[in-house]
């Protein structure tokens, strides 16, 4: 029995020995595609850095939109899809993420548009994953196709057709960033939001259909679109009626910096000239950490050097890799302005209007 017990052990030890190299060589084999997919995004990536053509790209996409924020999403969009086509995830993420997601940056905040980075980056990753389900390269489309035994074209339509009534939320969450709870104070806000937002997506789902509880008539499908707006986007009706920021001197900016909560961003407009000796003017916005207190150190904290130039305060230097890089300061630029809360009440009372509505 002993021997028996002993040979069942070490039968168990080999085969464990055996899963574990099996499972390490499948790993491997496959990290191979996303190993290859995204040393080949690197070396696009590199290529348009080192040409100047990412800057290039910012000026055509700004050129085309001619400052029109709603012109250059789309614009973006349509050019994150077309960049997705027939690319696996991993790669796909590199690419748009690299060559889009700071043209949506720069462009937002030379038109006065604060996008935290994590909604730029899903913006361009959904655009850019939708062309797996797009005609005729979607690769998503043909494996359904297979699995159906249907025509793969005529999947892919039919994939398009029902994406599209989700293809605007990510241009809402671009302008009402609150749907990612980015910015939300509390859990009692958190609520607000997460239940707003659900019933928007169910009557804009509505909407899109043409069926509420039975089928609706043209104006009840307008008040339900209406309905939506308020729900997704109260922040639009809100700045008609007080604006979100006031504007104070950018001498008071470390006073304002050392009053912020912990976290909270520092709103900011910067303006100078670029290399190619364009004049630009854009607003930033860039996390402080640290406690409330000194202003200087948590500015300085954050990647930025501001020293004072006459009446006015230049940016002496930006760390490479700080919060302050990432959100967009340029060395050299002047601080024009900085931007406070205006302290205006929550957009949240126009989600009344909208459940009134529906």
């Amino acid at each position: 029995i002993l021997l028996l017990r002993q040979q069942a052990v070490g039968d168990a030890w080999r085969r464990g020995v055996r899963e574990v190299i099996g499972g390490l060589t499948d790993g491997s084999r496959n990290m191979i595609g996303i190993g290859v997919a995204t040393a080949t995004a690197g070396i696009i990536v590199g290529g348009i850095t080192l040409t100047g053509l990412g800057l290039r790209m910012t000026e055509f996409v700004e050129f085309v939109s001619q400052g029109n924020v709603i012109v250059m999403l789309l614009f973006i969009a349509f050019v994150c899809l077309v960049l997705g086509l027939g690319v696996p995830t991993t790669a796909n993420y590199v690419l748009v993420a690299t060559l889009m997601a700071p043209v949506v940056v720069e462009l937002g905040a030379q038109s006065g548009l604060i996008i935290p980075l994590i909604g730029v980056h899903l913006f361009v990753f959904y655009y850019g994953i939708m062309g797996d389900i797009t005609p005729p390269v979607g690769l998503a489309t043909f494996a359904a196709a297979a699995i159906s035994g249907e025509d793969a074209i005529q999947t892919g339509i039919q994939g398009s057709v029902y994406a599209l009534r989700t293809v605007i939320l990510p241009f809402i969450w671009i302008f009402n960033p609150t749907l990612l709870l980015i910015d939300v104070g509390s859990w009692w806000d958190a609520v607000l939001v997460i239940g707003a937002s659900t019933v928007a997506m169910l009557v804009f789902a509505a909407v899109t259909m043409n069926w509420f509880r039975v089928k609706c008539r043209p104006w009840e499908l307008l008040l339900l679109a209406v309905a939506t707006v308020f729900l997704f986007r109260p922040d639009y009706f809100m700045d008609q009626i007080a604006p979100e920021y006031k504007t104070e001197p950018a001498t008071k900016v470390f006073e304002i910096a050392g009053k912020l909560p912990v976290g909270d961003r520092l709103v900011a407009v910067i303006a100078g000239t670029t290399i190619e000796g364009d004049d630009l003017k854009k607003t930033v916005a860039v996390n402080l950490g640290g406690a409330e207190g000194d202003g200087r150190k948590r500015i300085l904290a954050s990647g930025l050097t501001l020293v004072p130039l006459g009446d006015k305060l230049q940016i002496a230097n930006v760390k490479f890799g700080t919060a302050a890089k990432k959100s967009g300061f340029e060395q050299g630029f002047d601080l024009v302005e900085v931007k406070v809360p205006s302290g205006r009440p929550t957009a949240h009372w126009f989600y009344l209007p909208g459940l009134l509505l529906i």
